[in-house]
């Protein structure tokens, strides 16, 4: 038989209640503050591109796009763009296009720079013929949040757009830039 002495006792008991106290415990603090988590942000602009190789036309019109931040500076930007106004004999731009967006936060400014991928559509002019063309339009811009509110304003969007296979021409590269407004839907207090 084991004789227990009251010291061995004593810190038999004392490792026991450390032992349980721990399950208790967490060895991690508490949240000192909260970083900007994610968001999903709603926008229209107004664009105006330079038809690229194909006439160097400028034509004009809308875009609607869709951010949604999943993380603190990353996230993916959708948008689909009509470019009709200023057509010269039938010419149409449409652009549906998605992809990474990795912003720099700033208080009240935030830079950013995108590589979106996607699909366009070009409408000949006096209708001679109609194509749907892989795109890739990297660009960049800057949005200027309104002090305490859920609006943005998009200064200045710029694109540079490549059509690798644009037939029968080959490639060609559209240009433009846009600004409009935006209007975060969740998380207010970004």
């Amino acid at each position: 038989m084991i004789r227990y002495t009251s010291i061995q006792a004593a810190a038999a008991l004392g490792i026991a209640v450390l032992a349980c106290a721990t399950l208790r415990c967490s060895a991690q603090a508490s949240y000192a503050a909260t970083g900007p988590g994610s968001y999903v942000t709603l926008g229209a602009t107004f664009a105006g591109f330079n038809s690229g190789q194909y006439g160097n036309t400028l034509i004009a019109g809308g875009t609607l796009f869709l951010d949604a931040n999943l993380y603190r500076r990353v996230g993916i930007e959708a948008e689909a763009r009509e470019l009709n106004l200023h057509e010269t004999e039938g010419l149409r731009e449409t652009n549906y296009l998605i992809g990474p967006k990795l912003s720099l936060k700033g208080r009240r400014f935030r830079p950013y720079a995108k590589l979106l991928v996607g699909r366009g559509d070009f409408r000949f002019p006096f209708g001679y013929a109609y194509g749907k063309y892989f795109m890739i339009a990297p660009g960049a811009g800057i949005d200027w949040r309104v002090n305490h509110s859920r609006f943005s304003f998009r200064l200045l969007d710029v694109e540079y757009q490549v059509w690798p296979d644009f037939k029968p021409f080959g490639e060609i590269h559209p240009y433009g830039a846009s600004a409009g407004f935006s209007y975060q839907i969740t998380d207010p207090k970004r």
